[in-house]
């Protein structure tokens, strides 16, 4: 990336603003030395602002950076001389949204070992085939998930809240950290929405590409206040707490995600911008309007599709500050979607960021003309390292597969249709659920909705199609399939029309389709 583009990009995002001389020298000396790990990152906002509030919990408590950085630090000198851990090993953490799980992945990586950040989501028996695949010596976890791991293997070392505070409490002083000989690595699990949870390595930036390449599309400041609802384990929830650091702003979270609780929290603060799931905006539509509108700059997303409809409905609500992000864990980002783009065209992925290259290919690993959909490639800075099993993902010139398909229109603008492993063959057609989704989705009686491909005798697959309504109101099925039919061919048309009072969903707002397939079996 080139350095004009990165400077300028930094000066209008309030970075480049002059400071106090020793901090400032401060601030360069710990990127220099530490990097930009989410320990680095952290360093350089407390040397930059010390006293700057850092987090803000739901019950109004706060840390400074200097305060959040001093408990970190103490917290990795105990884990070191109290539980034996070092460079290479796994820390796992299995923490909802606050303090704790930040400090104990900034104490990892302090200490050259990897975090493995934990699905909340996950069932005891998923939790010990983690802790056994990814080799882990400690795991960090909150209180409320002390029955769950239970039948971890006995040689992982188990740290609920009130252990943690007493090792932060308990660290000796002196005994200075050094920067670790190996980087300590963030472990991402994989959704998991269709099978087990992969571990995928995430790499370290090695300078402010990757940050400009987001804030440069996304007008964030710094020292926003920011409220991230997306989890932190999630990859998208890492993501804006990598970027609040870099930007030293304050960040306020909550354990759970409640809208209402949210809307509040967003006027009370106040926040300039909001991080969150495309889920977390319709159940934020089903409470009470805010009056006034909270003063959020950027209402930021990731993490699964965005459902018809959805885009201008909120923008309606909250004004157009919406920011769509396509990526994956494995890829980082692909393509963000800005106001604009959302209110022409509600169902885009956007454009490539600076700095990103996206291809549309097809089966040979050729390029699709506009319009047609191919396998969607992507290359950055911040591609994934391969999974923790030594797996990898198929690459072509550079650009690694994200798995799902897509087209490219006239103007530029990305639409992804699904999982290549979603699409069916119905009757010889090939046939894309999410299309079906986005139409369904508007209907004023759904409140959501999914569709998968189910085994059928005649035409191998078919569709069925699952919709949760709103409280009072009713659908007749041959309605549905009368308006699908109408907007779509006829092979787009499910054949089951199935009512449930909601979606099965992880943790981080994605359906999970074996659930609905059972559900249907």
């Amino acid at each position: 990336m080139d350095l004009p583009f990165i400077v300028a990009t930094l000066t209008r995002r309030g970075l480049l603003t002059p400071g106090r001389p020793i901090r400032v020298a401060s601030q360069l000396g710990a990127l220099r030395k530490w990097g930009w790990s989410l320990a680095g990152e952290l360093r350089q906002a407390a040397a930059r602002d010390p006293g700057r509030a850092a987090v803000v919990d739901e019950q109004g408590v706060e840390l400074t950076y200097q305060e959040l950085l001093d408990r970190a630090e103490r917290l990795a000198r105990s884990m070191r001389a109290g539980l034996g851990v070092q460079a290479g090993d796994r820390i796992g953490v299995l923490c909802r949204n606050h303090h704790g799980l930040i400090e104990a992945v900034v104490a990892a990586m302090l200490l050259g070992a990897d975090a493995v950040l934990v699905n909340t989501g996950l069932s005891a028996a998923q939790l010990t085939t983690v802790a056994e695949e990814q080799s882990l010596r400690v795991l960090v976890h909150d209180a409320e998930f002390a029955e769950r791991v239970l039948g971890l293997p006995a040689d992982v070392q188990r740290v609920d809240e009130r252990g943690q505070e007493e090792l932060i409490a308990g660290a000796l002083p002196g005994d200075q950290l050094q920067p670790p000989e190996r980087d300590g690595r963030t472990i991402v699990l994989t959704s998991g929405t269709t099978g087990a949870p992969k571990g995928a390595r995430r790499p370290t930036p090695h300078g402010f590409g990757p940050l400009v390449s987001i804030i440069d599309r996304i007008p964030l400041h710094a020292r926003d206040t920011v409220l991230i609802a997306a989890p932190l384990f999630h990859t998208w929830g890492y993501a804006a707490l990598q970027v609040a650091f870099a930007l030293r702003s304050t960040i306020v979270l909550h354990r759970r995600f409640d809208p209402a609780a949210t809307v509040a929290a967003l006027a009370a603060q106040p926040c300039d911008a909001l991080f969150a799931v495309p889920v977390m905006l319709q159940r934020l539509l089903e409470v009470p309007a805010p009056s006034p509108r909270p003063p959020l700059k950027v209402v930021a997303v990731s993490g699964s599709a965005l459902p018809g409809g959805l885009a201008p409905k909120f923008m309606d609500a909250y004004g157009d500050v919406l920011y769509n992000l396509y990526g994956s864990t494995e890829v980082s980002w692909a393509s963000i979607a800005g106001p604009a783009d959302l209110r022409a065209a509600p169902t885009t992925a956007g454009r490539p960021p600076h700095g990103t290259r996206l291809e549309i290919l097809d089966d040979a690993g050729e390029p699709v003309r506009d319009g047609r959909v191919g396998r969607i490639f992507v290359g950055n800075e911040m591609l994934f390292e391969g999974y923790t099993s030594g797996a990898g993902r198929e690459t072509h010139d550079g650009l690694l597969n994200t798995g799902d398909l897509g087209r490219v229109n006239g103007d530029g603008l990305l639409f992804v249709d699904g999982r290549a492993d979603d699409m069916i063959v119905s009757g010889g057609e090939n046939v894309f659920p999410s299309e079906v989704e986005d139409l369904l989705a508007r209907l004023p009686q759904v409140r959501e909705a999914a569709v998968i491909g189910v085994p059928d005798p005649e035409y191998g697959q078919r569709l069925a199609a699952f919709l949760a309504l709103h409280p009072g109101e009713t659908l007749d099925p041959d309605a549905v399939r009368e308006y699908v039919r109408h907007y779509l061919a006829r092979f787009s048309v499910p054949r089951d029309v199935i009512f449930v009072k909601y979606l099965p969903r992880n943790a981080t707002g994605k359906v999970l389709s074996r659930e609905l397939r059972r559900y249907y079996g």
